[in-house]
């Protein structure tokens, strides 16, 4: 989108790496099948360094926000393909957040292993996944991801 601005490499790369967030945030739902399929463990290796700090340091998830939406999403000197981005990005946390809310009365009444729980976990693990390797790809093109709902969601607070 041009008339946006020009996206340089500078853009790409901190439009991609945003997306990293929701990949770590989203780590707990796929232990169910990263215990069948170890493989997909692979993609969490170059990250394990991120993920012990993001797990390690309490509140860490709630202070990484602020700083986000306060000193990117707000900033108007940053490009706005930077800020779609970490918007994008945080309202894919907040629908985990959300999501984690209902799967922990679901799972409370079903039990942890249940088939359901198992599968709900699995869908929504592949889902976040797939949108923020999408995002990642797509960033790293220099073209806005545009992600149902979510993207509209980001362009409805985001002034041009």
């Amino acid at each position: 989108m041009a008339w946006r601005g020009s996206i340089d490499t500078k853009d790409k790369v901190f439009g991609a790496l945003i997306y990293i967030l929701p990949l770590i945030y989203v780590l707990p739902y796929g232990m169910f099948l990263i215990e069948q399929f170890p493989i997909l463990g692979i993609i969490y290796a170059p990250l394990a360094p991120i993920i012990s700090i993001y797990y390690g340091f309490p509140f860490a998830g709630l202070i990484i926000f602020f700083v986000l939406f306060l000193a990117v999403v707000r900033n108007q000197n940053i490009s706005h393909f930077i800020r779609f981005n970490t918007l994008q990005a945080i309202l894919l946390d907040i629908f985990l957040i959300l999501v984690g809310l209902v799967l922990g009365i679901v799972s409370g009444g079903l039990g942890n292993g249940n088939f359901l729980v198992v599968t709900l976990n699995n869908a929504i693990f592949l889902g976040i996944l797939m949108a923020s390797f999408y995002g990642i790809f797509q960033s790293a093109k220099g073209e806005y991801a545009e992600i149902p709902i979510i993207s509209e969601a980001v362009y409805s607070q985001l002034p041009d």
